[in-house]
């Protein structure tokens, strides 16, 4: 087995459709099923069976609306709309699996850390400890619009506050009970003792939470914390907080510099760099032989929907390219938009010269991830030279239909990367947290040098001073 083995996550969100463009149009694709419950269940049991280590859902609380200045296109593609609320799964899953993780997508933008705080305790104890919070501030202007802000916060000001925002959840995850606060002693008729549950006090510029939490202490106290942000703040703000980082780009170089980068914020924070768990998005298309597979794949290509594909992009950067030329070069086109766009693109192949129909067919299938196409062969070596150019622990595969290509690749690949002892055959059973199954057995709550863990076991007179335990 190797020192490192994968960790394998399957990537969705509870939509129609994700990153690949036009994916409900395939034949097989249950996208459609995304509202029943059901569907998610015999999803988790499938995943469970190949051993991943978790499901990660993702989740956005605006629609994409840059693209020819309308949200039309998005919605017509099914552009991660129609999207519910993925939290609202988790317990389901819990409860048809035992071992299977759940990163759960929740913005801090727009809910009080109060009640984000009891919403992750909640899934902690209902899944027996098994779920995580990957934390985002959203980006979207028509989330801002909807839900009360009238534009979006600058994007700096977003990691200020979730800075304070980590502070609260931490006092009210960590500090706020003790350990033994609840006694269920019949003869005193004290179900939890009132001294041992502790009020953080917490005043900021932000947030002022001057209670205890709502919650008593769930197996892992903090869920799991993972954050994919890539800007210099973001990447400084995983260092601090994450324990589990996702990453979004095209070739396992550019993975490479974005890792190093989140290693060192890591190591200046005071954290050991390699406690991090670095993993990649990917889709991988397999079949039997490498021709199998390129015509797999290019019939999903066929699926593709550029005004979906355009639209997904036009949502996640803020480019519109509605009204260009589909094969018009974009270096010829003189804005700060494609300029932009054209270094982003240069990065990933600087051989080409791209156009907007290229940008969408490169985007159609996994988004801004990468793609692996071949047989079970190729895949393992291309997921190997990711590993090892990349210095990641593992992937996020995406899907260009639903559940098929989760099924073709635990049919096809997986046989293949366990014969090559690059996956785990089965869970390590003495692990039962999320946290355990991630790092190691015995490890269920946030290691020394994370944060988190400076507000386990203050004093009682230390209450108002918690908070600042943190800066």
């Amino acid at each position: 087995m190797s020192d490192r083995p994968f960790k394998l996550f399957a990537f969705d969100v509870q939509a129609p459709a994700h990153l690949t463009a036009g994916s409900w149009r395939n034949g097989d694709d249950q996208g459609h099923r995304y509202a029943e419950l059901g569907y998610w269940t015999d999803t988790a049991k499938l995943l469970e069976q190949a051993c991943f280590d978790g499901i990660f859902l993702a989740d956005t609380v605006g629609y994409h609306d840059v693209y020819a200045g309308s949200p039309d296109a998005a919605i017509r593609d099914a552009a991660q709309f129609p999207i519910n609320d993925p939290a609202l799964l988790v317990s389901g899953m819990a409860a048809v699996t035992e071992h299977l993780g759940f990163g759960v997508t929740s913005s801090l933008t727009y809910e009080q850390p109060y009640s984000l705080a009891r919403k992750f305790s909640t899934l902690d104890h209902l899944t027996g400890g098994r779920v995580g919070w990957n934390i985002v501030t959203s980006y979207s202007e028509s989330a801002a619009r909807n839900l009360g802000l009238g534009k979006q916060i600058p994007h700096d000001r977003r990691y200020d506050m979730a800075e304070e925002y980590m502070q609260v959840c931490y006092g009210l995850w960590e500090y706020s009970w003790q350990d033994d606060a609840v006694v269920r002693d019949r003869e005193s008729a004290t179900y939890a003792e009132p001294g041992r549950i502790r009020p953080i006090n917490h005043e900021g510029e932000y947030f002022q939470v001057p209670g205890f939490h709502l919650c008593e202490p769930s197996p892992q106290r903090t869920p799991v914390l993972f954050q994919a942000g890539a800007s210099s703040r973001g990447v400084a703000f995983a260092g601090t907080h994450a324990e589990a980082v996702f990453i979004n780009t095209m070739t396992p170089e550019l993975t490479r510099r974005s890792v190093d980068k989140v290693r060192k914020a890591a190591a200046d924070a005071g954290r050991d760099p390699r406690s991090v768990l670095i993993t990649a998005l990917i889709t991988v298309v397999v079949a039997p032989t490498d021709a199998q597979a390129q015509e797999k794949y290019e019939s999903y290509l066929r699926s593709v929907s550029y005004e979906g594909a355009l639209a997904r992009f036009a949502g996640w950067t803020g480019i519109d390219l509605s009204s260009y030329d589909p094969d018009m070069p974009l270096r010829y086109v003189e804005t700060d938009a494609s300029r932009s766009l054209i270094e982003m693109f240069s990065k990933a192949d600087p051989s080409r010269t791209w156009t907007p129909r290229q940008i969408a067919e490169f985007l159609g299938i996994g988004g801004t991830g990468a793609v692996a196409v071949g047989s079970p062969q190729t895949v393992a070596a291309e997921l190997r030279r990711w590993q090892e150019v990349a210095d990641i622990d593992g992937f996020n595969l995406s899907y260009t239909s639903k559940p098929a290509s989760w099924v073709e690749f635990i049919d096809l690949a997986l046989p293949e990367l366990r014969r090559q002892e690059l996956v785990n055959e089965d869970y390590d059973r003495s692990a039962v947290t999320l946290r355990e199954k991630l790092f190691g057995a015995g490890r269920n709550l946030t290691r020394p040098d994370h944060p988190a863990s400076a507000l386990r076991g203050l004093p009682d007179d230390a209450s108002q001073h918690a908070a600042s335990a943190l800066v």
